[in-house]
């Protein structure tokens, strides 16, 4: 086999995220978003260091697992959701077996006692980033999401199933508005251009709206026309509360402000998780699944189990929703997180729910645990996609508390934070998994880690 060959073949299994494994001449090679069950043909992309990689070119047969048609007319163009065509009991097994046979080739003896479904499986999405480009070269204005694998392109969305109908209301008139006026979209590798994204998010509880439009400074926008449209122009079951223009000039394909500036209403709504209430502002971070979260957080609570007059650390805490579902039942909670603004917001939030136990710190988890000086008797650990810093578990580690509960939403980085922390002399006391994103390859992981 060489790079370029074209072959056919049979997935045997769908690794985590959405990696078919086959095997061709007494090799294994990975070709990504190829399903287990399916006949497909792929063209050889890589082959180096024994790794051999195929990009799918047609799937000739379907999987047995294939026995729904999918209710998005972009699914398999658009980026975003691969197993929609799945009914959703197939869904979650195929998630629980991708997450199974990670810890297994790892030699982590690690069974999950279940997977929970999402309460919502349409329509669950409470935030959206969409993308300003367009779908063919020189083609024209899209709004949408990537086109699956693919940097450039973007699929013009006009009925997205993972998001609220407002969303695709807005979009598509966001979309119309500039195109009639041939504002251009920034282009990527030149840097140069005006719309970059639109962000969305919604209340799954109130159904309040904020529209936040992402551009470059390379140009101007007309806000009272462009508010117009949105709070005249639309029939919508929520209701925008605001609307805010940041300007982005960094290369980096990311939205991130440089400067923001609210055009109308106030840059905040209010979220709701059981009876307790969470300010979100346009760069917070909140669990995208609201409904969702409530069954992710209830199991967080079970595994943290009794925690009173105890200190907890709840380390990458975001917002801290979790800090402040565990306040009830703890002595205090110290919550770290490196984004100020989360950081802020999770103090707001902490004043609106009336809990005076906590107490939130800005900055880098490595650095910052240099400055604690107080031991927690408890710490739960909820970083982002990539884990924890090496030197920062290390630190973690040096605390030596008995138990610990690890909160993942990709299984890969948690297996080898997991090998560290065995060879410290944790194990794995209760393990399970949580569907956050129906239709797409993620999953949650929460462990509860026991020191021996």
């Amino acid at each position: 086999m060489k790079k370029g060959d074209i072959m056919e073949g049979k997935v045997l299994r769908t690794d985590f995220p959405n990696k078919g494994i086959l095997e061709a001449d007494g090799q294994t090679v990975t070709v990504k978003n190829a399903l287990e069950g399916q006949k497909v043909r792929y063209v050889l992309s890589k082959k180096k260091r024994g790794k051999i990689e195929g990009r799918l070119l047609e799937v000739k047969e379907k999987s047995p697992l294939e026995k729904e048609e999918a209710s998005c007319i972009h699914f398999g163009f658009c980026g975003g959701c691969n197993y929609q065509n799945l009914p959703y009991d197939e869904q979650l097994s195929l998630k629980k077996r991708q997450v199974e046979c990670l810890f297994s080739r790892a030699g982590l003896d690690i069974s999950p006692e279940k997977i929970w479904g999402s309460p919502d499986r349409e329509g669950y999405r409470n935030k959206m980033e969409f993308t300003f480009g367009d779908e063919i070269k020189d083609g024209p204005l899209s709004l949408g999401m990537h086109k699956r694998d693919s940097f450039y392109d973007i699929v013009p969305l006009t009925d997205c199933r993972i998001v609220h109908e407002d969303f695709n209301r807005i979009l598509r008139a966001v979309r119309t508005y500039f195109r009639e006026r041939n504002t251009p979209f920034y282009h990527r590798m030149r840097h140069e251009g005006y719309l970059r994204h639109l962000v969305l998010r919604r209340s799954a509880k109130t159904g309040d709206i904020l529209v936040n439009l992402v551009t470059s400074s390379q140009g101007t926008l007309d806000e009272g026309s462009f508010t117009d449209l949105l709070l005249k122009g639309l029939t919508l079951e929520g209701e925008i509360t605001g609307i805010i223009h940041t300007i982005n000039d960094s290369v980096a394909d990311i939205v991130r402000s440089d400067e923001s500036r609210l055009l109308y209403g106030r840059d905040y709504f209010y979220e709701y998780l059981w009876e307790m209430k969470f300010r979100i502002s346009p760069y917070s971070f909140f669990q995208t699944n609201t409904r969702g979260a409530e069954v992710l957080y209830g199991c967080v609570r079970e595994f943290v189990g009794e925690t009173r007059d105890k200190l907890v650390y709840d380390l990458y805490s975001g917002t801290g929703t979790i800090a402040q579902i565990i306040a009830p039942v703890a002595g205090r909670v110290v919550g770290v997180e490196i984004v100020e603004e989360a950081v802020e917001a999770a103090r707001i939030n902490a004043g609106l729910n009336g809990l005076s136990n906590c107490r939130f710190i800005a900055g880098d988890v490595l650095k910052v645990l240099d400055d604690l000086e107080e031991k927690p008797d408890f710490i739960i650990l909820d970083p982002p996609r990539d884990g924890i810093n090496p030197k920062a578990l290390k630190k973690i580690i040096r605390y030596g508390v008995d138990r610990m509960v690890y909160v993942s939403c990709k299984p890969t980085s948690l297996v080898r934070d997991l090998l560290i922390l065995r060879e410290e002399g944790y194990r794995v006391e209760r393990c399970c998994l949580v569907d956050m994103f129906p239709g797409t390859v993620h999953v949650e992981t929460v462990v509860k880690l026991t020191r021996v």
